[in-house]
């Protein structure tokens, strides 16, 4: 794999063998982001448990102290009153069979959530192939199936994300931009994790936290010690 000059030097900063301390490891990856851009920064954590089995699932959404620097899109499928007080709230697009007609005849997906309230889930489940392998799909858990379209709305525009494991059991989050500095990115850090340790499955056995790595769009992975952590 072609790695670009400034990839090898931040590679050099960064000792792979070492587990850092969070606090530490947040410094490094501001210091190790060199693109001209505003870099995303991303945790990844691997959890043990089986996500094949319903009983270890584990799937929620928070509020991130500091946001993540960027205020996503919301889509909300609604109607009458509940599709004015989405409106209202700020949502980007507010619909209902006209919304499910547009993305399934034109792919279109100018959006990074999904809200939508219960009795519209008849509607929205049609587009259950296309909204569930992108992550998109509204759920209960996430707070993304509810009458208060309003909260929903504005907790989302403040920074609120999902997270839910992927195939191989590992939770992959934003938790901010490198321009945050280490201080802002700590405190989302610690609110992800927070809440993932407190969404642990009963039938979880052994080691909870496997690993838990974190990254700027274009640094290498930073490894912390997930020993010190909760």
């Amino acid at each position: 794999m072609f790695r670009g000059k400034k990839y090898k030097e931040s590679a050099k900063l960064v000792d792979r063998t070492k587990l850092y301390d969070a606090a530490e490891a947040l410094e490094l990856v501001t210091k190790v982001s060199k693109a001209k851009f505003d870099e995303t920064v991303e945790a990844h954590i691997k959890l043990g448990v089986d996500s094949r089995h319903a009983d270890q699932q584990v799937r929620g959404a928070i509020v991130l102290p500091n946001g993540t620097g960027k205020t996503a899109k919301v889509l909300v499928f609604a109607k009458g009153p509940k599709a004015d007080e989405a409106q209202a709230a700020g949502a980007d697009y507010v619909g209902e069979m006209d919304l499910v007609t547009k993305i399934q005849s034109e792919n279109w997906f100018d959006f990074d959530v999904v809200v939508a309230t219960p009795d519209m889930m008849g509607v929205v489940g049609r587009l259950g192939k296309v909204l569930g392998p992108k992550g998109l799909m509204p759920s209960p858990k996430a707070g993304t199936v509810t009458m208060d379209v309003t909260k929903a709305v504005n907790e989302i525009k403040a920074g609120k994300i999902e997270y839910r494991l992927d195939k191989t059991n590992i939770i992959h989050c934003p938790i901010g931009k490198v321009s945050f500095g280490p201080e802002k990115l700590k405190e989302n850090f610690d609110a992800l994790l927070g809440a993932i340790i407190k969404a642990k499955p009963a039938a979880a056995k052994g080691q909870y936290l496997r690993s838990v790595v974190v990254a700027s769009t274009m640094s290498p992975g930073i490894k912390v010690n997930q020993a010190k952590i909760g």
